[in-house]
């Protein structure tokens, strides 16, 4: 459902939706993902991040529904040196993520046995997303500067779903899990390989330069986690599925 119809910080219009709808499983996918602007609207992100999360979870609580709520890898701070298991002490760097780890909260206070999945670089052929604006850049542009210095691992929209289904079919799993793509890269990374799969594919008809440059020299209103892999091993254990290299799932995308 789109916000127009569904605006989950509405607690009267989630009753009478879920009522309506009576399902076994809510996906809650719903969220404020502006991170920068998030610094200046700190109340419109706590209201979707975290308000919304809350009343959702509590509505879904009282009807007896299990709720999946997908979270986010800006809940840490970026200073480990390994990737971020579930339990890993959390410590938002900005808004954005301070206003969905208040979801999570909210979430696990209202409805103890929900499923709370944290991803991130999230990127399909749909929407506004990294490898989108990269191919538009590169189609437009000779070169490009891209950061080198934040590390993490893209995630496939389509595999994030794998995975959401995967979780929903099982409903003894409660509790935080993590999901991304396997494997490790930096956004610099991330474009290159965007660049050499795209020409592979056809997508790009020349290559494009592109110089690494440190975070410093693309200051954001936002502050981002400097590593933000997260430990996938009890997902991939718990939901019986397989990790998928992240190149892999960028040339399944790019072949869309």
């Amino acid at each position: 459902m789109t916000r127009a119809q569904l605006d989950i910080a509405d607690a009267s219009v989630v009753t009478r939706c879920l009522a309506a709808a009576t399902p076994r499983v809510v996906i809650n996918a719903a969220a404020y993902t502006a991170v920068d602007k998030a610094e200046s609207e700190p109340e419109a992100a706590h209201r979707g991040n975290a308000e919304g999360p809350g009343i959702l979870a509590q509505a879904c609580s009282r009807q007896g529904i299990r709720l999946i709520h997908i979270s986010t890898d800006f809940v840490f701070d970026g200073t480990s040196s390994q990737p971020y298991r579930p339990d890993a002490p959390t410590a938002p760097l900005g808004e954005y993520g301070r206003s969905k780890r208040a979801g999570e909260l909210a979430v696990q206070s209202a409805q103890p046995d929900a499923l709370i999945l944290r991803t991130g670089w999230v990127y399909s052929r749909f929407g506004s997303n990294f490898v989108k604006t990269m191919l538009r850049l590169m189609g437009e542009r000779d070169e490009l500067a891209v950061v080198t210095d934040q590390v993490g691992t893209p995630t496939w929209a389509h595999g994030l779903a794998t995975a959401v289904w995967a979780a929903a079919a099982r409903p003894q799993l409660h509790g935080i899990y993590h999901w991304s793509d396997a494997g490790v890269c930096s956004w610099y990374d991330f474009a290159v390989a965007i660049c050499e799969e795209a020409l592979a594919l056809g997508l790009l008809s020349r290559a494009v330069k592109i110089r690494p440059i440190p975070a410093a020299e693309y200051p954001t209103p936002a502050l981002r986690p400097a590593y933000s892999v997260l430990d996938k091993t009890a997902s991939w254990r718990d939901f019986a599925l397989e990790g998928v290299h992240w190149r892999a799932q960028l040339r399944a995308m790019l072949a869309q």
